[in-house]
């Protein structure tokens, strides 16, 4: 029997194995920071029929700055204390926030992490739905 001149090759090449695991490397680092940023928010569906947007404790942002906590004004200062104590008394957990669109972005987000910072999750916001033409 004739010896054949070609060897056998047992090496694996891991070259393009390495490409690959350093693109999707890649993509990792960069995706990772983006799924962390955001504000949690529970927004209520407006095809729901058992959800009613008035129940819970609601909170308004009127134009002219004022707070209110269920048609009670409400003071900046005193807010989570008020919101613990009607949240407490209220047969629904959640809470519902509601802003004039002349509201600054700035104060509805200072609200929202008034709210959060006082341990309520549940929170959904009150929008005016769209008319279908």
């Amino acid at each position: 029997m004739k010896r054949s001149k070609y060897r056998i090759n047992s090496e694996i090449n891991v070259t393009s194995l390495v490409d690959v695991t350093m693109v999707l490397l890649i993509i990792f680092m960069i995706t990772a920071p983006l799924l962390r940023s955001g504000i949690e928010v529970e927004l209520p569906k407006s095809k729901a029929d058992d959800l009613k947007p008035y129940e819970g404790v609601v909170i308004t942002l009127t134009r002219e700055g004022a707070i209110k906590l269920n048609d009670e004004k409400a003071k900046l200062e005193n807010f989570e204390v008020r919101l613990l104590q009607i949240y407490a008394a209220s047969s629904r957990k959640m809470v519902m926030l509601q802003a004039d669109k002349e509201v600054p972005y700035g104060k509805v987000i200072q609200i929202m992490d008034r709210i959060k910072g006082a341990g309520i999750n549940n929170l959904g916001l009150i929008v005016q739905p769209e008319k279908e033409k």
